[in-house]
Order: C-alpha cells, then sequence, then structure tokens
C-alpha cells in the first residue's frame, strides 16, 4: 500500500485572502500566518473547530455564516469538527442575556441536533467533516475536574463580560452555573486541542477563554476568528456601513435554509442595492475578485437587480439545486417583475400641512389600511414598500412635491400613487 501525499495547500497569502474575507475578529493574525505556513511545508492540514449549541431546529441564512467560513477551511484543505454542544446546550449559554436561559433536556436538545446537522450539511462538505459531541468529555467530569477548571479563571475575569457586569451591576441575579458555561466551552478546545476556533462576535470572549485554557492545560492555544452577526433583509447602507437588526425570524427578516426556492429568490431581491455585497462576502462561493467586478460593474451602471440575482441564483442552488434556482428566477420575473404593478393603479393627490406627511396616514388616506394603526403596524411587520423599497420604520415620512408608488401585502398586493401637494 501507498502511503497518502502530503496535502499541496496554496500559497499563505492566498489562503489568508480568502479566511478573513468578512472576518472581524483574529487572535493572532501572525500565528495563524506561522501555523498555514508550517502545514504546507508538512502537509498536515490545521485543525479548525466550530461548536453550536442545538436550542434550535431551524436555522437560516444568518446561522449559516460561520458555516461558510468553516467550508472556506474545508475547501482549502484543513480538517473541520463541527462540535454539537450536546451538555453545555443543557446548561444554557448566557451571552448577550439579561436574565439566566431556559434550561434543555437532554432529549430537546439531542432533536435539534439532529436537524441542525442535516441542515449544515448543506453547507459543509458531509465527507470532510468530523462531528462530535462535547458530552463526550464533559459528561466524564469528576467533582475534582470541575473544581480544577474553575480554579483556572477568576471571578473579575468573568466579570469583564458585558452582559455578567450589567447584571451584577443592576443587582439582577448570576447564577453560578453561568460562570460555568465558558469555562466548559474553553474545555472543548482542550479536549480536541484543535488549531483554530470560529464563531460570532458574540462569542468572542468563550473563545478567548478557550484559548487561556488550552494554555494553562499545557496545549498550544488555539488561534480565534470570528464572523459577524448578519443583518437581516431590511438592512441598509448608511455612511458606509451596513446598519439594520440582525437577521431574526422575530424582527422577520430572515432567510431560512428549508424556504421554497421563491421565497428564498424574493427575499434576495429584496436586500438593499449596497448591502448585497455584504451578503456575497460573508455567503458566495465567488472569489474575492470575482465580487470586486461585480461591485466594479455595478459602480458603471449596471443594473443591481441583475446583480442581486446572481446572489440568488447562487443561494437557491446552494440550499436545493441549479433546477430549483433557474425555476424561481424565472417564476420572479413573471410575478414579481412583468407584471408588479397592474396597469389601473389608482393616483392620490394628497395635502399635508408639514414637510413630510407620515406613511400610515398616506397608507390610510388612499385607502390602503382601514386606519392608521394599520398603517402602521403593516409597515413594521414589513409588509408595505415605497417605490418597491421595504419600509420597515412605523414613522416614515413621505416628502412633500414628491410623487410615490405604495404597496401593500405580498400575495393579496394592492397598489396606490400618491403625490403629496406642496
Amino acid at each position: 500500500m501507498h502511503a497518502a501525499l502530503p496535502m499541496a495547500f496554496p500559497p499563505v497569502p492566498e489562503q489568508m485572502a480568502l479566511l478573513t474575507r468578512g472576518a472581524v475578529d483574529l487572535h493572532v493574525k501572525t500565528e495563524l500566518e506561522e501555523r498555514l505556513e508550517q502545514s504546507r511545508k508538512t502537509g498536515k492540514p490545521l485543525v479548525v473547530k466550530a461548536g453550536f449549541d442545538p436550542t434550535r431546529p431551524d436555522l437560516h441564512i444568518g446561522h449559516a455564516v460561520l458555516l461558510a467560513k468553516m467550508r472556506q477551511f474545508q475547501d482549502l484543505g484543513h480538517h473541520a469538527i463541527l462540535l454539537v454542544g450536546e451538555f453545555t446546550a443543557m446548561v444554557g449559554d448566557p451571552t448577550g442575556k439579561s436574565d439566566a436561559r431556559p434550561r434543555l433536556s437532554r432529549q430537546e436538545v439531542q432533536a435539534s441536533a439532529k436537524t441542525y446537522t442535516e441542515q449544515a450539511f448543506k453547507i459543509l462538505d458531509r465527507h470532510k467533516t468530523e462531528i462530535r459531541s462535547n458530552s463526550e468529555w464533559l459528561d466524564t467530569m469528576t467533582p475534582a475536574d470541575v473544581v480544577e477548571l474553575m480554579a483556572k479563571m477568576t471571578v473579575s475575569r468573568m466579570l469583564e463580560r458585558k452582559d455578567f457586569a450589567a447584571r451584577f451591576e443592576d443587582g439582577r441575579p448570576i447564577y453560578q452555573h453561568e460562570f460555568l458555561y465558558p469555562l466548559l466551552q474553553g474545555y472543548d478546545s482542550v479536549a480536541l486541542c484543535n488549531d483554530i476556533e470560529l464563531g460570532g462576535t458574540d462569542q468572542l470572549f468563550n473563545l478567548l477563554v478557550g484559548r487561556d485554557l488550552m494554555s494553562k492545560y499545557g496545549k498550544r492555544p488555539q488561534m480565534v476568528l470570528t464572523t459577524p452577526l448578519l443583518e437581516g433583509i431590511d438592512a441598509k447602507m448608511e455612511n458606509g456601513g451596513v446598519v439594520g437588526k440582525k437577521m431574526s425570524k422575530s424582527a422577520d427578516n430572515f432567510i431560512g435554509l428549508t424556504e421554497a426556492p421563491l421565497a428564498m429568490f424574493r427575499k434576495v431581491m429584496q436586500i438593499d442595492d449596497e448591502v448585497i455585497f455584504r451578503y456575497f462576502e460573508l455567503l458566495s462561493n465567488k472569489s474575492n475578485t470575482e465580487i470586486n467586478e461585480l461591485k466594479t460593474e455595478k459602480a458603471a451602471g449596471r443594473d443591481p437587480r441583475e446583480i442581486k440575482a446572481i446572489f440568488g441564483r447562487e443561494l437557491v442552488t446552494l440550499f436545493h439545486d441549479e433546477t430549483a434556482a433557474i425555476a424561481a428566477e424565472a417564476e420572479f420575473k413573471n410575478v414579481y417583475s412583468a407584471s408588479a404593478v397592474p396597469d389601473n393603479v389608482p393616483s392620490f393627490s394628497l395635502t399635508t400641512d408639514g414637510p413630510t406627511l407620515w406613511i400610515a396616514k398616506a397608507l390610510s388616506l388612499a385607502r390602503l389600511v382601514k386606519s392608521t394603526g394599520e398603517g402602521k403596524r403593516l409597515v413594521e411587520q414589513g409588509g408595505v414598500e415605497v417605490d418597491r423599497e421595504r419600509v420597515t420604520d412605523g414613522q416614515f415620512q413621505l416628502e412633500r412635491g414628491k410623487r410615490y408608488l405604495l404597496r401593500v401585502g405580498s400575495k393579496n398586493r394592492r397598489f396606490a400613487y400618491i403625490e403629496i401637494a406642496r
């Protein structure tokens, strides 16, 4: 039998350009460059880990950002460990919470984990992914092991976390098991001896605890790379930065991993013309060069809808297939583009005492809703478009002297042209 040939990795600058694209924190850049160079010389891949606590069964593409980064490591030839936080999910991650999380049963965690991993493999290469559960080592820890672990971290260090510090300052309870959570998550890295751990920006403290613990247990400390929390499809570009709530089901600004192809494509087409490039950078398989070319083409006058359609096709192909993506685009053009605005849209000339008119009042005066209260709720729920752009600000104002196309509803769409008289 012939010995396996060493892995041939791309040059380090090429790897770094891809791996740091869209990343927020990197501890430490020089270490990552050194280890990537070492892996090229030895042919031995880096071990990259990303953990998740399966507290919910269904995911959206905001969750996919981290998985897409892990897939980049895989495509470069590195070894990926998808860690199921079976034990830590029962403890409950306190990150970003003003109160303790509800604790879950092992059965609830295992049910969510099964769905999560299946959805994760829509992004990760199933054949190149090692799945582990932290119950393998955390279930077997003795009280003496836990005391030893707790002895490696001070209370003052724990109170450096903003959420803990705020609760302590306000006199709200912090339970001892919540202090234990970052230590248990950090111990996962001790057990796996990974080279680098990935996580969202909200996980930076926990990831750095893992780096510290590895040193204290005599292990080579992991590097840490965080990815941003993806803003929802209603985000806007302001002063060169993306502004908006993070993607979530509660904000109704998400694209679910299991949504129908047309629904996915339609939601992509609602993304702001400038914000779409953030989605490309965080989720697309296109190279940096290809993305920069699209930016150049847009600046030169290419229709931004064509650019968003490129991402829409890629996204639907990723979570369904190419045939579904082609069909979704064709159906979108037929339903939402070619016949999006009927020929008999009523027109209204409205007046206002001030320089602007409240959107909810305009909807009511144009007989698109029964009351301003209904209009405000509909706007905040994402059911209103102004000049084909969705607005979600319940206090949105229309300017005097301008003409607007208003649309309410999705399936049963209603339109009106309104002009705010001077």
